[in-house]
């Protein structure tokens, strides 16, 4: 990996981790555990059409892990990780099908894969399908959250196509 595209990377994780405490700071969406914006999310599917699988995946992974140890929230690795990796293979699986344009669909589906990953990991760990009542709201909002994060993504990376062309020339 080229030291610009390293860089490129550890900068995209250092403001996505910021963005993270910073959310962590606001007050609860609803009382329901895992309902928050998820605005570091905006990094990850903009890194999912802007750089190769394993970059993106490289980023995910990294922000989880730090963002856990800065939050001091270790039980939350098992959720994050189960819900971001199967999210990520998802958005990287239908980045193929669907286009730029689109962009805010993919983070849409990306949402869902999340909080299904989520709720899975939950189902194991407590072994009790009692947290299956919290998966319909889990999913209506984090479609969302999805939306809202999808768009911020297709906005940042429309306005950056044209940067990184005239850097590349």
């Amino acid at each position: 990996m080229k030291t610009r595209r390293l860089t490129e990377l550890s900068l995209l994780t250092a403001a996505a981790l910021i963005i993270f405490i910073v959310e962590l700071r606001l007050p609860d969406l609803s009382s329901i555990p895992g309902v928050k914006l998820g605005l570091a999310n905006i990094f990850t599917v903009y890194a999912v059409y802007s750089y190769r699988a394993h970059e993106a995946v490289m980023l995910l992974v990294t922000r989880i892990l730090l963002g856990s140890i800065f939050s001091s929230n270790f039980s939350a690795i098992i959720y994050s990780l189960a819900g971001g990796l199967l999210c990520i293979s998802g958005m990287l699986l239908l980045k193929k099908v669907i286009p730029l344009n689109w962009l805010w669909l993919c983070s849409v589906f990306g949402a869902i894969f999340h909080n299904t990953g989520q709720i899975s990991a939950a189902l194991v760990l407590t072994r009790s399908p009692a947290v299956l009542v919290h998966y319909p709201t889990l999913i209506v909002t984090g479609c969302i959250a999805g939306l809202f994060t999808g768009l911020c993504a297709q906005f940042v990376l429309k306005r950056l196509i044209p940067v990184r062309k005239k850097r590349n020339d």
